[in-house]
């Protein structure tokens, strides 16, 4: 998703003879999952995964992983013509796993109109795919039914890091409870939110080099999320060779964050946290009586968490969160400024003004 280009501001200009080198030192120490998509780097993340990975590596040294993306499906005779391009791009005859992509409140219509989980099962019974999932952006609530309409369905992805764990938003605490609870493994993406938390605050990079001075700031980030019992596989989208040597090097012996570490960790959420643009502190006061039924905390949290991300990474995922929510509850730019919010906030928020930061950054076309 992330690949070395050639051309800054044009990602489907894959810079190859890089990424080969890069993948023949990931498999040379030991590591095989790759995770590529339909539409990753200008639609050519696919081929180029024939390129530097397939045409030059035996079939059994690598695993690979691609997803159908609910945005490019019409009908049904789209997921097949998908597919096999998928298949004729990559130069696979079988994918290790493949993932319905993105599944929240509004993708979900499309997966059911389309038969999609029927057709995944269908393509795992011919043995075109050895293992079936798929990865989400909402709420736990939503993972719980699918979950339970789709037993069938044999891991899921979730956006899991330290910074999104307790947010009101992205509520992957919440989510990973629910995929324990149905025993399914977990894969892990944006453990660094694509960067952000590679770089940290001043104050918090200080006191990670002073309890570990050899260690990366993005390792914590990705120990966090390994270390989680329900684990099975951390995605980090590594854009250079350093990046690759920096990740392969805690994770080839890998050791889970101890309580100090965790203690630590959670320190530094709550010094990033202190930086925020809203100091909305959750309670909730705000959402009884809404008449418009917005949930005005967990816009906060995601407005904040938006902020956050760093400049060059280029998307975030939480407008995504954003629109989910919107299909269930009213939009920021639906307040009639009755001010009821305001009156029982024990924080004495502005929130009516809020409301319509939140609306210009995430309802803007």
């Amino acid at each position: 998703m992330r690949l070395p280009s050639l051309d800054k501001d044009d990602s489907s200009k894959i810079d190859l003879e890089q990424v080969k080198k890069m993948v023949d030192v990931f498999l040379e120490r030991g590591f095989t999952y790759f995770d590529t998509a339909w539409m990753y780097c200008g639609f050519k993340s696919e081929d180029a995964a024939k390129e530097v990975l397939v045409s030059r590596h035996p079939r059994d040294s690598y695993t690979l992983t691609t997803k159908l993306h609910s945005g490019f499906l019409k009908s049904k005779e789209d997921r097949d013509r998908i597919f096999e391009e998928q298949r004729r791009k990559t130069g696979v005859e079988y994918f290790d796993f493949y993932l319905l992509h993105d599944i929240n409140a509004h993708s979900i219509e499309v997966y059911n109109k389309l038969d999609c989980f029927q057709w995944i099962q269908e393509k795992k019974n011919q043995g075109l795919i050895k293992h079936m999932g798929f990865s989400f952006h909402d709420g736990p609530e939503l993972l719980d039914k699918v979950l339970t309409e789709h037993p069938e369905l044999e891991f899921v992805q979730l956006q899991i890091n330290y910074l999104d764990w307790d947010s009101a938003g992205v509520q992957s605490r919440k989510c990973y409870e629910v995929a324990v609870k149905h025993n399914k493994p977990v894969i892990v993406m944006e453990p660094v939110k694509g960067g952000t938390l590679a770089k940290v605050p001043e104050e918090v990079e200080r006191i990670f080099k002073e309890y570990a001075p050899d260690s990366s700031i993005p390792s914590w980030a990705i120990r966090f999320a390994a270390s989680l019992d329900n684990v099975k596989m951390v995605l980090s989208g590594m854009s250079d060779m350093e990046q690759i040597e920096d990740n392969t090097s805690y994770m080839s012996e890998f050791q889970p964050v101890n309580q100090e570490e965790q203690e630590l960790i959670w320190k530094a959420v709550d010094m990033i946290n202190s930086t925020i643009a809203i100091p909305c502190t959750g309670c909730s006061y705000c959402t009884d009586g809404c008449p418009q039924q917005i949930p005005i905390p967990k816009y906060f949290s995601l407005y904040n968490a938006d902020l956050q991300e760093a400049a060059e990474k280029g998307w975030s995922s939480h407008g995504e969160y954003y629109a989910n929510l919107t299909k269930t509850f009213g939009k920021a730019s639906e307040c009639i400024e009755c001010g009821q919010c305001e009156g029982v906030c024990p924080q004495h928020l502005p929130i009516i003004e809020y409301l319509k930061k939140v609306a210009d950054r995430f309802e803007a076309e």
